[in-house]
Parts: structure tokens; C-alpha cells; sequence
């Protein structure tokens, strides 16, 4: 965007326009930058734009400050930044090894912590799985970082997989019917959220306050690849599950640090496509997208498009007043795969900023020993990630503001 700079009041509307480093503010005053809408959200009346209303005060002012913080910058995350590495080197994240900074989001997931096998003993390697995701999201927050909670939560039949390619046609069918009300495995979905409960009422800090996170669960329902895909429910029974969700873990088992993220994959590109499977405002603190297929090829149309969804998303969040993001991204370097040119300071960048877009977050996916996406120190691409992590908008853990407190 450009900023018009008002001269003498003799040439009122003589203006001299330049380009802003930061895309989404026009015009200035003696107080500097001025925002073209006016601000909504305000502390006293955060809470009634919440999933919930009784949410902890730490909950409360991540909301509020990520809201804040989304009009100027967005943090700058990793799934498993703490325990996936390239060739599984250990150590320091792979973020930190590159930029000399951890990330500002630290993404995990409830799968191993939900799963079947996970029996409570200490022997067991999904209960070990669990303290080590546990001690990673305090780690986080006394870094003051983010943590963010995916789940792909294993069929309810076999409990084995979330792929469908590896589920029985009548599995595909039946899954997702079978975890609501009245349902068959009904029951079996809400052991899996007592334990999710269980998890984050026990979530304390060094002072006892509760932790707060963010929850995406039955994140890319647009797509088919999942057992709560759009080809295996409804959108009454996805809103069903959702709302039922929510309502379980807020107002049954009394959970109160979570803010509720709804994140599609990048097949929607209007408004109305988006919100097909919304099940309320009462429901949502997040609007996310997944997208890695728009910049899969590297090309400028594919950022243009991107850059369009997130807009779209951007602009939603500013009618709800919700928090926008884009939830999970990235291109994954292999022995197979070369990196694509300027990823992330140009395209990655060019996608979440241009036209005014606002968003609170980026999440890049987990590496392991067989890839990246985000580059340690030492790849080809590795200033290229460096030059978005320096970027005025991108925010890691070391300059990552308090978030947790109401300023």
C-alpha cells in the first residue's frame, strides 16, 4: 500500500506517495502510522467476542494481543520445533540453528497422547511421547512462545490410522457418524476428549496459572485425505461435531485456556466456500488456512492465488473479529527435491502481506531426518529463510511481545 504524506496545509491535497515497508497502514499523523478501520476489539469487551466467555485472563489477552499484533506482524512458528530435526541432528531447533532465534509458535499435536495405546505407565512409549509434547508446551511458554495443538485423531474402529487410503470403504462411510451424539463410537470420542481435558486442566506453569493454547482439530476437512473429510460427513454433522466439541470440553469438563481454530485446507476461495462447514461464531477464536499446494510449484500465479485465499480469510477475521492465520504451510526438501527459489522471503511473505492482509501467525510444517521446511543452518536455502525471518513483519521468539497479558 502507499502512504500519503500530507505537506503544508496550504496544498492540502498535495501529496507525495511511497511505498511502505509494511503493506497494511495508510496515511500518517504526528503520532505516527494511523490504521484505515476503526479498532472493534478492546479490552473490555474481548470476552464477548470469545468461544469463551469465561476463559482464563492469560486466554483472554492472547486473544486480544494476537488480534493486536496481527494489524503490523505475524509469529513465526514450527510444528515439533523442539524434537523434529533434519537428519535428526538434535539439539537446538532447527530454526534456532539457522537464525540464531527459536520460533515465536511451537505446533504439537494430541495423536500419540489420544491414542489407543497410550496406557498411563511409564513404560509405555505413547505416555512417554505425551510428557515430552507436555514438557515442549511449557518449555514454550516460559519462552513466552505460542502453542498450538493439531490432532489427528486415529479412526474410531480400528484406531490405527487417519488416512483414509488405509481405511475400509465402510470405515470411510461410518467414522465420522459414529462420533456423534447418539453414535455408535460416540462414547469413544468422548473418552479421547477426557483425556485432551485431563491434559490441558493439568497444563500449569511454574506459578500453577493454566497454560493456553490454541486447538485445530479436524483441521483440512475440505479435502478427502482425512476420515472427517468433506466426502465423509455432512456439513451438519462436521458443524455437529464441532459445536458438540466445544461444548464438551468448555462447559462439561470446565476447560478454560483454549482458543479454537478452524482451519481448512486451500480448495476454498470465496467467502461463502470458506464458510460451507462453520459451525458459528460462537465457536471460532481462529480463521486458518492450510496451504501448501498454492506454493508447491514456486510460480507467481500460485502466490497471487494464495495471497487472494488469505485475503479472503484476512477479511473475515476482520468482519467476526476473530484472529486470522495461515495455520500450516510449507514446501518440504528432500535427497529428491531441490528448493524453490526466494520461498519464503518473496513468496511466502508476498503471499501473507500484500493487500492488506492480516494475519496473526504462520506454521511451518515438522522436519525429520529425511527433510525440511524449514532450513537449518548449512542449505542452499538457508538465507533465503533468514531474509524472511528478518523481514519488519516476522516475529520469533526473541522479539515475541507478552502476549499474555493485557497491555
Amino acid at each position: 500500500m502507499k502512504k500519503t504524506i500530507l505537506t503544508t496545509l496550504s496544498f492540502l491535497f498535495l501529496a507525495i506517495t511511497s511505498c511502505s515497508e509494511d503493506s497494511r497502514y495508510s496515511g500518517i499523523n504526528d503520532d505516527g502510522p494511523v490504521n484505515e478501520e476503526p479498532d472493534v476489539l478492546t479490552p473490555g469487551n474481548v470476552r464477548s467476542y470469545m468461544v469463551d466467555p469465561n476463559a482464563t485472563a492469560e486466554t483472554v489477552a492472547l486473544f486480544y494481543n494476537l488480534k493486536q499484533l496481527s494489524k503490523t506482524k505475524y509469529l513465526v512458528g514450527q510444528q515439533d520445533a523442539f524434537t523434529g530435526f533434519y537428519n535428526n541432528a538434535g539439539g537446538d531447533s532447527d530454526m534456532k540453528k539457522a537464525t540464531g532465534k527459536d520460533p515465536a509458535l511451537l505446533g504439537s499435536d494430541f495423536m500419540f497422547i489420544t491414542d489407543d495405546q497410550n496406557d498411563g505407565t511409564p513404560s509405555n512409549w505413547f505416555y512417554q511421547q505425551e510428557q515430552l509434547i507436555i514438557d515442549d508446551v511449557k518449555e514454550a511458554y516460559g519462552k513466552s512462545m505460542v502453542n498450538v495443538f493439531a490432532w489427528h485423531l486415529r479412526e474410531p474402529f480400528e484406531g490405527e490410522t487417519f488416512y483414509t487410503s488405509e481405511m475400509t470403504e465402510q470405515q470411510k462411510q461410518e467414522a465420522f457418524a459414529s462420533i456423534l451424539p447418539g453414535g455408535v463410537n460416540h462414547d469413544y470420542y468422548k473418552a479421547k476428549l477426557d483425556k485432551i481435558a485431563s491434559v490441558l486442566n493439568n497444563l500449569k506453569d511454574n506459578n500453577s496459572k493454566l497454560i493456553p493454547v490454541i486447538f485445530r482439530p479436524f483441521h483440512e476437512f475440505d479435502g478427502n485425505w482425512f476420515w472427517w473429510g468433506a466426502a465423509y460427513c455432512t456439513p451438519e454433522q462436521y458443524k455437529q461435531a464441532w459445536q458438540f466439541t466445544v461444548q464438551y470440553l468448555r462447559d462439561t469438563k470446565n476447560v478454560h485456556n483454549v482458543l479454537y481454530s478452524f482451519s481448512p485446507d486451500n480448495s476454498y476461495a470465496t467467502s461463502g466456500n470458506y464458510l460451507s462447514r462453520y459451525p458459528g461464531d460462537d465457536y471460532i477464536d481462529v480463521l486458518g488456512m492450510d496451504n501448501y499446494g498454492d506454493f508447491a510449484n514456486g510460480s507467481a500465479t500460485g502466490v497471487t492465488i494464495a495471497n487472494n485465499k488469505l485475503k479472503m480469510v484476512s477479511d473475515l477475521a476482520k468482519e467476526k473479529v476473530k484472529i486470522a492465520a495461515l495455520t500450516e504451510t510449507g514446501f518440504t526438501v528432500t535427497s529428491g527435491t531441490s528448493p524453490i527459489n526466494n520461498f519464503f522471503a518473496n513468496n511466502i511473505y508476498t503471499a501473507m502481506t500484500a493487500n492488506n492482509v492480516e494475519l496473526a501467525f504462520v506454521m511451518f510444517w515438522a522436519n525429520n531426518q529425511d527433510g525440511y521446511y524449514v532450513p537449518p543452518a548449512g542449505q542452499s536455502n538457508t538465507q533465503d529463510f533468514v531474509q524472511f525471518a528478518n523481514k519488519a513483519e516476522s516475529v520469533l521468539q526473541d522479539t515475541v511481545p507478552n502476549l499474555y497479558a493485557m497491555p
